[in-house]
This record gives C-alpha cells, structure tokens and sequence, in this order.
C-alpha cells in the first residue's frame, strides 16, 4: 500500500459490499444512491487540489471519496463527488468556484433528492471555496463541513471570501471543522484562526495524530472515528434516519422555528454572491402556448431581463415576422432544453438569484440588444443582483418555440414599468443554459 500515491491508498471506514447504492455518472458528477425511490437529503463533496501533474485518477475516483460517498449513501443521503478545475491548480480558483456552484444546481434539482436539505463538504484546497458559502447561507443549505481545509489563500492567486470573515454570520448554519494535529504549518496557522473567529458556532473533530489527509493516510481507530463522527454529523443535520448503522454520534439539530423575516441586503467583501433573504420555492412551469397564436396570456411564466436592456416598441412587426418564419421548423411538444429555460423561469420569478443562476453554465454567454455580450456566471450575478434585489422580475412569455436544444420566446417585459417586447433565444448543453440572445 505505501508503494501507491497518497489518493490512491484505500479509504480508512470499511465500506461493506452489498446490494442498496447505485452509482450514477452525470457530466463531471459521481452521483451516489440509497435503495428506494423517495427523496433524500444530498451531501456534495467537493475535493481539493492542486493535484501533482502525474495523476492517475481523477477526484472523483479516488477511494477516498468513493468511500466517503458511498458511507453516506448507506446512511440514507444521497451524496455526489465533482470533479473541478481546482485540481489543476489554484490559479483555476475562480472556475472551480462556478464549477462546484454548476453543481449544486444540478444536485439539487435531480428527482431522488430534497432540494430543500444539502450539506457542502469541502476537503483541503477545497476550503478556500467554502466562504462564499458561509457568507451568502441559501435557505437550502442544511451545514458546511470542512476537513482539514486550506482558509488562506497563497499570494499571486485572487482571493474568494475568507472563512475567518464570514463564519459566525448566520447563527443558525451548522458548520463542522474536522481538523489534525500534525497538520502542515502553513495550514495549521489559518485554522487555528478560524477557530478562534468561529467560537460557539463550530463543532468541531480533533485527530491529534492525523496527517493531513488522514482519512487515507492514517489508519488508526482515532482516524476511522474522526471519519464516522463527521458522517453522523452530516446525516443529523440532514434529517436522515442513520439507516442500519449504530446511533449517531452526535444529537440531530433542533427544528427550526419559521420567523418572520424582512428583506434586505448585506455587504460583504465579496464581489461573487450577497446574502439571500428567505425566498419562496420557485413553482415549476407548467403551461405553453400553442405555436400558432400570438395572444398575450397570463403573467405565469417568466424570463430574465439585464438591468440596462435597450428600449423597444412593445408592437414589434419584426417579431411577429420572425417567429412565423421559423415556426414551421420547430416543435410545440416540451422538450428537455424547454424545462430548463422553464426552471430558470421560474427562479427568476420567485426572486431567487442562487437558483437563477444555478441553471446557467460557469461559461454562458449572454448577448443584449444594444451589442453588448458577457461570459460567465460570475458577471451574470453582478448584472442581476439589482434587479433581484429590487424585486423587479416580471415578464411575461407571449409565444414559444421549441426545437433540441433551442429555445425560442416572444416576450414582453414589464420590469422597467412600461411594456418591452423582445425575442429570446436559449441554447440548452448538458442540462444548463450555454448562451442566450436577446432581440429587440
């Protein structure tokens, strides 16, 4: 065993064989099913890096991970492993983060799991992701654990929000630190940071004789301890019963109590999220328009609008014209691109920012009326953020149509006061939006 690479070595909690987890591989996401087909509470794992140049494996096929997510899954979560870019190097920090966010949209929205209930899991390197986290606290997100995390970002490489900042923010966020005695030094010292920051508002699990990366590296009963206490602490926290294992090593969390709540906004040292108020679950859309009538309907499907989109005429002779022209080529059936664009809708209207931009891909691209174009969720989540934050999303969907990958809108927007109407165009790739155009 010594003679293989360090994420290589197996797993130190012996995962029994048997029947009950299903794997399941979507894009760059390891999904990790209990039996039966109810919902459940969703744990993402989120790996560290940089990663040596010569690896054999990627992340998600270490056994380190498969052995983590496979333990959940038989604790009756469902639990997912992704692979990021943040393995190739810190510089990537900014991709990985759009990337793991890509993910948890993905997660959250697969049939088998609660959207409702998830806990982020970030290892190592990975650390340094978890502050966005901490900080903006969306309803849905049920604890943050961190094992042996990176929380100090290296000089020359842009910074995220630091953890020590933001832990302690929202009282009512369980966050598990899982830390080791020997950790490396320039590790050690922001940890011990964040641990003074946190006070009261961290758990935490102490392995005095783990190594930084322990959980592979040190199998010890203290390390399988540490492993089983930190799993038990996710499952309580997500409301799961622990299946067939013993008692959980810690109490479940108290049921929360709905409190009234105002909205409001909260600056951060941020420049990638701002703190949601509590929002409505977005409703799903369920209605469409037959091809062949342009008739203006109710106000139950909705679309985004830039907060600068150029003034139009709400009587557009082109529109009409463009979409009788193209109309005979596409479908008025649902399709697989159409209940994306609907989801994203659907967060639009229900004012949910993290949801709207959970169903973009990290890379989209967005081209405007007045010629202007942005790439990327990050300047996505700068333009709309106002506009979200105003409450001002409402737009209504006139006429659609639907053919692979594309879709195709008459819209009339009504967020500035006075009617807009403008065509819409989305390309749906891998179950995310990739590019939007907007015509006027």
């Amino acid at each position: 065993m010594t003679d293989l690479p360090g994420y290589l070595r197996p797993f130190v909690l012996g995962v029994p064989d048997g029947p009950g987890v299903r794997v399941d591989r979507l894009g760059e996401i390891d999904f990790y099913r209990p039996a039966g087909s109810a919902r459940h509470g969703a744990i993402l794992f989120v790996h560290g890096g940089p990663a040596p140049p010569d690896l054999e494996a990627t992340p998600r096929e270490w056994p380190v991970y498969q052995g983590y997510a496979t333990a959940a899954a038989r604790r009756g979560a469902v639990a997912a492993v992704v692979d990021h870019s943040l393995i190739n190097g810190l510089d990537k920090l900014s991709v990985a983060a759009d990337e793991v966010e890509a993910a948890i949209g993905v997660l959250r929205s697969d049939p088998h799991v609660d959207p409702d209930r998830v806990v982020l899991w970030f290892f190592s390197g990975a650390g340094l992701l978890a502050g966005e986290w901490l900080d903006s606290r969306p309803d849905w997100l049920r604890g943050v654990a961190l094992t042996y995390p990176m929380l100090a970002t290296p000089p020359g490489v842009d910074d995220l929000v630091n953890a020590a900042e933001v832990i302690g923010k929202h009282k009512d966020l369980p966050v598990l630190l899982t830390k080791v005695g020997l950790e490396r030094a320039e590790l050690a010292g922001p940890v011990a940071e964040f641990v003074s920051a946190g006070g009261t508002a961290l758990d935490i699990i102490d392995v005095p004789k783990g190594h930084h990366g322990f959980d592979m590296l040190d199998h010890t009963e203290e390390s399988r301890a540490a492993v089983t206490k930190a799993l038990d602490w996710a499952i309580a926290h997500l409301g799961e019963e622990p299946g067939t294992h013993d008692g959980l090593l810690v109490p479940p969390p108290k049921a929360r109590v709905a409190v009234a709540t105002t909205t409001s906004t909260t600056t951060t040292t941020s420049t990638r999220r701002t703190t949601a108020a509590s929002k409505p679950k977005p409703e799903p859309v369920k209605e469409e328009l037959p091809i062949a009538e342009a008739v203006v309907a109710p106000a139950k499907t909705v679309a985004p609008t830039p907060a600068a989109a150029a003034p139009a005429s709400a009587q557009l002779p082109e529109t009409t014209d463009l979409l009788s022209s193209i109309s005979s080529s596409f479908g008025a059936a649902d399709t697989a691109a159409a209940r994306v664009v609907g989801r994203e809708h659907s967060a639009y209207a229900a004012h949910d920012l993290e949801a709207f931009l959970a169903m973009y891909s990290p890379t989209a691209r967005i081209s405007f009326a007045d010629g202007t174009e942005m790439k990327g969720r990050r300047f996505l989540r700068e333009l709309y953020r106002p506009l979200f934050d105003a409450g001002s999303c409402k737009t209504e969907v006139m006429q659609k149509l639907m053919l692979g990958e594309w879709v195709v809108e008459h819209q009339v927007v009504h967020d500035s006061g006075e009617p807009v109407a403008r065509i819409a165009l989305y390309r749906v790739s891998e179950g995310l939006i990739a590019e939007v155009e907007f015509r006027s």
